[in-house]
């Protein structure tokens, strides 16, 4: 299937459209039914990630003091991050119509599974949904540690220029210390105005944290049990990183000056990972990011077929839409990790 091979689009003449491209796809979209909600397939995912979630338990206590802990740790980085991709579904109410069953199931699998608060991170990430890779209003892209710009290069200092001189090579280390980052930024975001349920978010937090770290050093030695600690953490960090980086990372940067409408702001700024049941599975249907942007509340499994749909969609508006293998978008992020540092090492 041809794509095209562009890591930093072009807009085109077409930009400044109207916004009746999106109302034209939107009802292609609606006669496929793919905006219908998936209660059976929700059900058994919910179920599996579950019991992964406590099987995994209930193996630490079973393996006793042994180094093959180590082991469980990679594997539970793997469920903590399934939890994570399915708190990330309720938040979109892909799987709830309604707003109350889709945040009291958040605030479980998100604050008190995984130690993420729910309020904070939907209160980003909804942000992040409204201007894809906005220098000014995308906050996954403010220059806080990492630049995504030359411009927001020529304007670094402190850390972010410190560390944009090399970004490219310390994205993965940087990736390792992002489970402690969550919950860092999680604990601090209790204290937010724009937090809903402080207390209830607090609480949440707090039993998880108390269980997580009660659960390992009841069942290791202290070593064994700050190993287990260290790796599922820095495990979960990379998994986490390696999901969402290719979504955005090398695409369109969109300055204030640019005018797009809806559906070319998706469009243009998302990548798409081919890569089949597998990648689908490992990256929670993200990998589908073009269309996720554009019908967020669409079900998962749905978004296979919605992509099919948006490219011919973009085929026939002359809309660039993009999509490449897994290993090729890592190396698009890369690349242009090293690309938006050079103002800072050629001292622009």
């Amino acid at each position: 299937m041809p794509t095209q091979p562009l890591t930093m689009p072009e807009v085109p003449a077409q930009a400044v459209a109207s916004g009746s491209d999106f109302a034209q796809l939107s009802r292609r979209i609606a006669a496929e039914g793919l905006l219908d909600r998936r209660p059976g397939y929700y059900t058994v995912r919910a179920a599996l990630v579950l019991a992964a979630f406590l099987g995994g338990w209930y193996a630490l206590f079973a393996l006793g003091d042994t180094w093959w802990q180590l082991g469980l740790a990679v594997a539970m980085s793997v469920v903590f991050a399934q939890v994570a991709l399915f708190s990330h579904d309720l938040a979109h109410r892909q799987v709830f119509t309604r707003r109350v069953p889709s945040e009291v199931g958040g605030r479980i699998a998100a604050n008190l599974l995984m130690g993420m608060s729910y309020g904070w991170w939907m209160n980003k990430h909804t942000r992040h949904h409204a201007n894809p890779n906005h220098e000014e209003r995308d906050p996954d892209v403010a220059p806080e540690l990492l630049v995504w710009s030359k411009r927001q290069a020529r304007k670094a200092s402190g850390l972010a220029r410190f560390i944009g001189r090399r970004q490219a090579y310390l994205f993965v280390p940087l990736l390792l210390l992002e489970g402690l980052n969550l919950s860092f930024n999680s604990f601090k975001a209790l204290r937010s105005p724009t937090m809903k349920r402080p207390v209830v978010e607090g609480v949440l937090l707090v039993v998880h944290f108390v269980a997580y770290f009660g659960l390992v050093f009841a069942a290791l030695p202290v070593g064994k049990a700050v190993a287990f600690l260290a790796v599922h953490q820095a495990l979960l960090g990379i998994y986490l990183g390696c999901v969402f980086a290719p979504n955005h990372k090398g695409m369109l940067m969109v300055t204030p000056e640019m005018k797009l409408d809806f559906l070319r702001r998706q469009v243009l700024t998302s990548r798409n990972v081919r890569g089949g049941a597998v990648i689908d599975s490992v990256m929670g249907g993200l990998n589908y990011q073009v269309e996720h942007h554009l019908f967020p509340s669409m079900p998962t499994p749905a978004l296979g077929r919605a992509a099919r749909i948006t490219r011919e969609f973009c085929a026939e508006k002359g809309i660039p839409y993009y999509e490449t293998g897994l290993i090729r978008s890592y190396r698009e992020v890369f690349t242009h990790l090293h690309r938006t540092g050079e103002p800072i090492r050629s001292g622009e």
